[in-house]
């Protein structure tokens, strides 16, 4: 991650076309594509993600598929997106003035896109519908013949999952955390997934802000939220702020496990520190990126050419130092943590013979092949470090443009949305195996089993196949020889 960039001072073609209202609402549209996809190739593998989250499954066969209802939803907000769109583009035409007066359309998509998300309101005009059909149902059953099960008409939004959304969604803003048999994994996996979509987040309030609140520029008397982004509106620490917050409530759900390890009486949670410490890593990166942008506007205005270069230099610095940590630390914890990858682990983990190198010998997506592990490790590295483009002589002005921003959101939406797959799979694996006992079908990091589940549960110890795992091959290297790597869920499921 990086820090919010000085983009160009007037606007350009880019943001004459896709204003930053636009930018949030693309992306979140994209978002709801993305999740239908993750829960189509992950349901062609048969992993069964509503279990892991603790989501019902469905109960009959006339109820469609859950990526159904994903894509359902996001055909729906795509055409919103699209319809308002060209309603923009055709009274707009790049059109200075145009583009700027007619902020209240975007401003109005990006409502009506929160409430589709959110709110179960399209199936509330159906209860007569629904009702009907259940005493069709109910008098067919008095007749002696077989009942037959009801169910929205295909054209109807999803509303259970918007639900679910909803209520997950506020206690996951605040750092809260279920307990495994109510859907720790499915908060975690969304707590997660927020961290990636922190600066859109901030994009959100800054669009709110200069829609109700900036001061009127270019002469007119009313702000405009499709004007040039102010990510200073508001003040300097509201948006840094707000970008924080979901690594905030990360950091508090770590922590969370952390003293449910600790009650249970069963693991010392040191990962869970750990996993703490990962995302702490990220204040340090916002408040720096912060503090150079201020005292670069400062030393802007001043025009002191003594002065200038020297307090956000020292900043730049301390930035610089602080995303490598974030960084390097997070492409860890990826690989190692959330994939059970043994790219980190000990040599003899590394290079056992029942797998491929750095890998493990149980894997699902894309046949198994390792290839495909190897180009997602790769992804998340190049993905995570996409802020090196400051570092170029000849790129660091890239980065400052708007398109640009928004590129680097989108690969960050990419990289997150390719994180799922793998870590879905990883808690898969871990699931499987400590209900069937473990036995030759998991390797790799410890994950369950090693004093896992079935050790907390039954005598302390678990059975580990031919891939050693970091604890018996020299050590975590972040953790040292702590056992076993992923203890939480001994603590809630125990």
């Amino acid at each position: 991650m990086d820090g919010d960039a000085a983009v160009e001072p007037e606007l350009d073609a880019f943001s004459l076309t896709l204003p930053l209202p636009y930018r949030v609402a693309l992306i979140t549209v994209l978002a709801t594509w993305g999740w239908g996809a993750n829960l189509h190739y992950l349901y062609k593998l048969k992993i069964d993600v509503p279990s892991l989250i603790r989501y019902p499954g469905r109960t009959s066969n006339t109820h469609i598929a859950h990526h159904h209802s994903a894509y359902r939803l996001a055909t729906v907000t795509s055409f919103v997106l699209t319809a308002s769109l060209l309603i923009f583009w055709v009274f707009t035409r790049h059109n200075v003035d145009r583009v700027l007066a007619l902020d209240w359309l975007p401003m109005t998509t990006l409502a009506v896109l929160g409430l589709l998300l959110i709110l179960p309101f399209p199936l509330n005009f159906m209860k007569r519908y629904i009702g009907n059909s259940n005493a069709t149902a109910t008098s067919i059953n008095n007749s002696g013949r077989r009942p037959s099960t009801t169910s929205p008409p295909t054209w109807a939004l999803p509303q259970d999952g918007r639900k679910r959304f909803a209520t997950t969604l506020r206690r996951v803003l605040v750092g809260g955390l279920a307990e495994a048999q109510h859907g720790k994994f499915g908060d975690i996996l969304l707590a997660d997934v927020l961290t990636s979509y922190s600066k859109v987040l901030g994009d959100l309030y800054v669009c709110i802000c200069m829609f109700f609140f900036a001061a009127p520029r270019r002469g007119r008397d009313e702000t405009s939220a499709t004007d040039r982004p102010d990510r200073n509106c508001g003040g300097g620490v509201i948006v840094p702020l707000i970008m924080a917050m979901p690594f905030l409530a990360r950091f508090r759900q770590c922590m969370i496990e952390y003293l449910r390890v600790r009650r249970s009486g069963v693991g010392n949670g040191k990962q869970h520190l750990a996993n703490a410490a990962k995302y702490a890593t990220s204040f340090p990166v916002i408040l720096f990126s912060a503090l150079q942008r201020s005292a670069k506007a400062a030393e802007d205005a001043s025009a002191s050419v003594a002065s200038t270069g020297s307090e956000s230099t020292f900043y730049y610095r301390l930035w610089l130092t602080a995303v490598v940590v974030n960084s390097l630390y997070s492409f860890y914890w990826d690989v190692a943590k959330d994939w059970d990858l043994t790219l980190f682990d000990g040599a003899r983990a590394r290079n056992a013979p029942d797998h491929p190198w750095a890998l493990r010998r149980r894997r699902l997506i894309g046949g198994g092949q390792p290839i495909v592990y190897y180009a997602a490790i790769c992804l998340d590295l190049v993905l995570r470090c996409t802020w090196s483009l400051k570092l170029s002589p000849h790129l660091d002005h890239v980065a400052d443009f708007e398109s640009s921003l928004f590129l680097m959101q989108l690969l960050e939406v990419m990289r997150r949305w390719v994180w799922i797959f793998f870590r879905v799979e990883t808690e898969w694996i871990r699931t499987t195996n400590s209900n069937n006992g473990g036995g030759n079908d998991f390797v790799g990091s410890t994950g369950l089993l090693g004093n896992g589940l079935l050790g907390g549960l039954s005598s302390g110890s678990g059975s580990r196949s031919g891939s050693a795992s970091s604890s018996t091959s020299g050590g975590d290297i972040m953790l040292g020889d702590y056992q076993p790597k992923y203890d939480d869920e001994d603590s809630d499921d125990a």
